[in-house]
């Protein structure tokens, strides 16, 4: 156990946050998400919902600042809707370590998992809400 750090975050997770480099993305997965068919980089965070680990994330994690869209959710699939008390709470965490973060743009489903393709790694939750998805591009850590 560290102190400061959240107990939410695994040793793994931890690891992978330090390794990504500037410009590097991660994907937090609900727990419909077929994360082993898109990347080879897969963590497990079961138990867990997303914006607690967004809460746990955030103050280790610079969102990237030199792009226009450093947070991707999916947009929900015609006919579905998203759960706006759900994209309220990660706007919530977000604004509340980035302020000057843009809103998260919605991609639709397969941009989505095309995306999940390139990302560093992806981090299976226990979040059950549908569209839970996010991605979070890391930006440069301050000295």
């Amino acid at each position: 156990m560290l102190r400061g750090i959240s107990h939410l975050l695994s040793p793994d997770l931890l690891s992978v946050l330090c390794r990504m480099g500037h410009g590097d993305e991660i994907i937090l997965a609900d727990a419909h998400f077929p994360g082993e068919h898109f990347n080879a980089r897969v963590l497990r965070a079961d138990g867990h919902r997303i914006a607690p680990l967004l809460d746990a994330i955030l103050p280790l994690f610079v969102l990237d600042t030199y792009v226009p869209d450093p947070v991707v959710m999916m947009a929900a699939v015609a006919g579905d809707a998203l759960d706006e008390d759900l994209v309220r709470s990660y706007k919530s965490v977000i604004s509340a370590y980035a302020p000057e973060c843009p809103e998260p743009i919605f991609i639709d489903r397969f941009a989505f998992y095309e995306r999940s393709r390139r990302a560093f790694a992806v981090v299976m939750t226990g979040e059950t809400k549908k569209y839970g998805n996010i991605i979070l591009k890391k930006g440069v850590t301050p000295c």
